[in-house]
C-alpha cells in the first residue's frame, strides 16, 4: 500500500498557508543555482512555474510537445478567472470563494488546499495585470467582473471571450524572458514517455523528439508535471486533439497514485454533436449564461418549430424553474443534468434532439446589440463559423460535453505526489475542485500553483536533497527506462493489424460516454470494464501503425496515447463502480433524491439531484498501480473538514 501523507499544516484554516510558508525550509539564492528542475508542460501552470522557478535562481528545463508554449491548451479557455477581490462590493471575500468552491465540488475537495487557492487568488490578478493582460474594464477604468456558475457574486475577471489566451500570453512572455536570459532551457516538440525513479525518488524523464524520433534521457533534482487533463479519454470533448494523459499515466505506472479518476466535468454550454465525422467539440463560454436564458419548448411537438414561432408561455426556462436562486448560473454539473433530463423527456431541440436553446433576445432588448457584441462578440463569431447561424437573431443551440477532469495524480499540501520529488500542478493533479469544478476556477488554479504555491513549497523537498547529488543519466534506472520506451516504440511500429489508433480511440470514447459519462450505473460500469478489457486485447493484436521511428510519425504518437487512454478508461470505470454514491459530476443513477425524500419535500433539492453518502465515501480515492494484469490498489485519504460542515448541496 502507498503511504499518503497530506502534510496539511496545523492551526486555524485561515493561517495555515502563511504559517506553512514561514515554517518551511528555505534554500539560499546561491544554492538554488545548484538545483535542476524539469517541468513538463507549458500551459498556464507549466509556463508560470518555469518562469518563476527560474526567476528564483533554479536551473529549469521545460519540455512541451507543441512547436511553441503558446500552443498549450490553456489558450482555449474563454470566460474568465476567479479572484476574491470584491471590486463589486457585493459581499465577496476569500472565505466566500473558499466556501463556494467547497460546496461547488460537492464536499469532496481537500479543505486546506481550497482555502489556500482562495487566498492566493487575490494576488493573481495583480500579477497578470502587471504583465499587461488586457482585462475588461468599467467606464471609469477599474477592472470589470462578471458572474459565473455556482456563485451569487461577481468575481470573474475576463478579457472578452479569450481570457485563457491573454493569460497564457502573459505567462509565455515571462517564460520567454527566462529562456532569453538562459535561466530556462526550452525543449519543444518533446514528449515525455517515462518517469525515472531512483531510490524511490523522481529524478528524471525519458523524452522523444517528435520531429526526429530521437529518444533522450534527462536527469534532475525534481520533476514537475503540468500537463493538463485527460478528458480526451472520451474522444469527443472540448479539449485540443493533442491533449493526452501520457505523462501522468506513465508516472502512475512508476508509483504515483491517481486520485479520483472518475471525477470528470460535463460542461452544459457546448455546441451539440452534429455527426460521426467530428473529431472534437467546441465550447461556448459559461460567461454567456450571464445574459443568455436557457429554455426548451414545454411540448415535445413544438421542438421542430422555429424558436421565434414558439410563444413565451410555451417555453420552459427550466434552470430558472428548477434552481431559482441561481437560475441560468447554476453549477455545471447541475445545469448539465437538467439539460439531459429535458432532452430525455423528448423536449430537446435541433436535428438530433440533443440540444437546448441559449437565448439572448431579452438581453439584447435590455442592453442593446452593441453591448452584447462588446461582451461576447468573438464567441458569437465562433458560433457563426461553426453553425452558420446568427445568434443575435436566433437562439444558440447547446448541449453538455466533456470539458475538464477534476481527478489527477494525488498530491499533498506541497503539491508533491506520493513519489518524493515528483510535483504535479494544475489540472494534472486532483487537489482543488472535488467532484465538480466551478467555472473560471481552472485558470485560477493553474496560475496559483505555478506563480505562488510551487515556488514556495518545492524548497521543502529540495532542502532535503544534497546539492549536486542528482544521478547521472548513465545510471541503471535511466538505461532501463529508456530501454522500456524503445521496446514500446518498436512494438507499436511492428503492429501490422487492420485498425488505426483513431478507430480504437473512437470506440473507447463511445464506451466511456455511454457508461461513464453524464450518468452511470453498476451494470453499465461493469459492462464498460468488460468491453474495455476486450478492446485492450484487440489493441494488442489488431493495431496498425504506419511510418518509421526516426521521423515525425503522428500515427506512432497516437498509438502510445490511445494505449494509455484505454488503460485509464478502465481505471475510471473501476473508480466510478467503487464509489457507490452520487456527488458533483459523478452521477450514479442508483443514488439520487426521490420525491419521497424529506429534502425534496422540504424544497431543499429536486427529485433527481445527486445524493451523497458521506458516512461511507468522504474520502479521496487514490489508486495505486499494482502491475500489468493486476487490479489496482485502492488507498483512501479521509476528508476531514474543520471549517465547513458537509451538508446537502442546494441551489434552489
Amino acid at each position: 500500500m502507498a503511504t499518503l501523507k497530506s502534510n496539511i499544516p496545523s492551526g486555524p484554516l485561515s493561517e495555515k498557508w502563511e504559517n506553512h510558508k514561514f515554517n518551511s525550509k528555505l534554500i539560499n539564492p546561491a544554492n538554488k543555482r545548484k538545483y535542476k528542475i524539469i517541468v513538463i508542460g507549458a500551459g498556464l501552470a507549466g509556463s508560470s512555474a518555469s518562469a518563476t522557478l527560474a526567476e528564483l535562481g533554479y536551473e529549469v528545463h521545460n519540455f512541451v510537445f507543441h512547436d511553441s508554449p503558446r500552443r498549450a491548451h490553456s489558450i482555449a479557455a474563454q470566460g474568465g478567472i476567479n479572484a476574491a477581490k470584491n471590486y463589486q462590493n457585493d459581499g465577496d471575500s476569500v472565505h466566500r470563494l473558499f466556501y463556494d468552491t467547497i460546496k461547488g465540488g460537492d464536499y469532496r475537495a481537500r479543505e486546506a488546499n481550497v482555502h489556500r487557492l482562495a487566498e492566493v487568488s487575490v494576488n493573481i490578478i495583480d500579477q497578470c495585470a502587471a504583465q499587461g493582460v488586457p482585462f475588461a474594464r468599467e467606464y471609469g477604468g477599474l477592472l470589470d467582473n462578471r458572474s459565473f456558475g455556482g456563485a451569487q457574486v461577481s468575481r470573474t475577471f475576463y478579457a472578452r471571450g479569450q481570457t485563457g489566451q491573454q493569460l497564457l500570453l502573459g505567462a509565455y512572455s515571462a517564460l520567454s524572458r527566462m529562456i532569453g536570459s538562459g535561466a530556462v532551457k526550452s525543449y519543444t516538440h518533446s514528449e515525455m514517455l517515462d518517469l525515472v525513479v531512483v531510490d524511490g525518488h523522481a529524478k528524471g524523464v525519458i523524452v522523444r523528439n517528435l520531429q526526429t524520433g530521437e529518444i533522450t534521457r534527462h536527469s534532475a533534482d525534481a520533476v514537475v508535471l503540468a500537463t493538463g487533463g485527460y478528458g480526451n479519454v472520451f474522444n469527443l470533448s472540448t479539449y485540443a486533439r493533442g491533449s493526452n494523459t501520457t505523462a501522468i499515466w506513465r508516472a502512475y505506472k512508476r508509483g504515483a497514485c491517481f486520485g479520483n479518476p472518475c471525477y470528470t466535468q460535463i460542461h452544459p454550454t457546448c455546441i451539440p454533436v452534429s455527426g460521426d465525422y467530428q473529431s472534437k467539440l467546441t465550447l461556448m463560454s459559461e460567461s454567456l449564461r450571464n445574459d443568455g436564458r436557457i429554455w426548451v419548448p414545454k411540448r415535445a411537438e413544438d421542438c421542430k418549430k422555429n424558436p421565434a414561432d414558439i410563444p413565451e408561455d410555451a417555453r420552459d426556462y427550466f434552470l430558472e424553474r428548477m434552481y431559482g436562486a441561481f437560475g441560468n448560473l447554476a453549477p455545471r454539473d447541475v445545469s448539465s443534468r437538467a439539460a439531459k433530463y429535458v432532452c430525455d423527456e423528448g423536449r430537446g431541440v435541433g436535428g438530433t434532439g440533443l440540444g437546448v436553446y441559449l437565448d439572448f433576445s431579452d438581453a439584447i432588448k435590455r442592453l442593446g446589440e452593441d453591448k452584447i457584441r462588446e461582451r461576447y462578440g468573438n464567441l458569437f463569431a465562433i458560433y457563426h463559423e461553426i453553425t452558420d447561424e446568427d445568434a443575435y437573431k436566433t437562439p444558440m443551440r447547446i448541449f453538455p460535453a466533456v470539458h475538464y477532469t477534476m481527478g489527477g495524480l494525488w498530491v499533498d499540501y506541497n503539491l508533491m505526489s506520493n513519489v518524493p520529488g515528483l510535483f504535479v500542478l494544475g489540472e494534472a493533479n486532483f487537489s482543488d475542485h472535488g467532484a465538480n469544478r466551478l467555472g473560471a476556477s481552472a485558470l485560477m488554479q493553474g496560475l496559483a500553483d505555478g506563480y505562488f504555491v510551487l515556488p514556495s513549497t518545492i524548497a521543502t523537498y529540495l532542502a532535503t536533497v544534497k546539492a549536486g547529488s542528482r544521478p547521472s543519466e548513465d545510471k541503471a534506472e535511466f538505461k532501463q527506462a529508456e530501454e522500456s520506451v524503445r521496446k514500446e516504440v518498436a512494438a507499436f511500429l511492428g503492429s501490422k493489424g487492420k485498425r488505426t489508433p483513431s478507430s480504437f480511440h473512437k470506440e473507447l470514447g463511445k464506451i466511456m460516454w455511454d457508461h461513464c459519462g453524464m450518468a452511470r450505473t453498476k451494470a453499465g460500469l461493469e459492462k464498460a470494464i468488460s468491453r474495455i478489457s476486450a478492446l485492450r486485447e484487440e489493441y494488442r493484436t489488431n493495431l496498425h501503425v504506419s511510418g518509421e521511428a526516426g521521423e515525425w510519425n503522428q500515427s506512432l504518437e497516437q498509438a502510445g496515447r490511445v494505449a494509455d487512454f484505454i488503460e485509464l478508461g478502465e481505471l475510471m470505470c473501476r473508480d466510478a463502480l467503487m464509489r457507490e454514491e452520487s456527488c458533483g459530476g459523478h452521477f450514479r443513477e442508483e443514488y439520487q433524491y426521490t420525491k419521497d425524500d424529506p429534502e425534496v419535500q422540504q424544497g431543499i433539492v429536486n427529485a433527481g439531484d445527486v445524493k451523497r453518502r458521506d458516512e461511507d465515501f468522504a474520502f479521496v480515492a487514490a489508486w495505486e498501480y499494482a502491475g500489468a494484469g493486476k487490479a489496482p490498489i485502492l488507498n483512501k485519504e479521509p476528508l476531514n473538514y474543520e471549517e465547513v460542515k458537509m451538508s446537502t448541496r442546494s441551489y434552489k
